[in-house]
């Protein structure tokens, strides 16, 4: 089972081909989603420090590359399917942003 760092948190193990933002939350990590994992609202950004995620879609890229983040080193939590180990930095969580998180994304 892939092994989830969150920086200076927790750690986790977690399934195969699962949402990283639904992993996260899972774990008691608040990252916010406020589309509701469509790739739309940016919310949901997680740095990767360490690991190789499955590969971003031109659609990802172009929502990160409007709101000024490098996809480069920013991701989108809800269209990662966790394949392998990670470690990630959530930019955004409910206790940062004082709001609640959004809809929970499909799996």
């Amino acid at each position: 089972m892939p092994l989830i760092e969150v920086k200076n948190d927790v750690c986790f193990e977690t399934t195969m081909n699962k949402k990283l933002v639904l992993a996260l939350e899972d774990h008691g990590i608040g990252i916010m989603h406020r589309c509701g994992g469509n790739a739309r609202c940016t919310t949901c950004r997680v740095e990767v420090i360490a690991g190789a995620p499955t590969p971003a879609q031109r659609e990802e890229q172009d929502i990160l590359l409007r709101k000024g983040f490098d996809p480069q080193r920013f991701r989108l939590s809800c269209q990662i399917r966790v394949q392998g180990d990670l470690v990630v930095e959530p930019l955004l969580t409910v206790e940062t942003a004082g709001m609640d998180a959004g809809p929970r994304p499909a799996d």
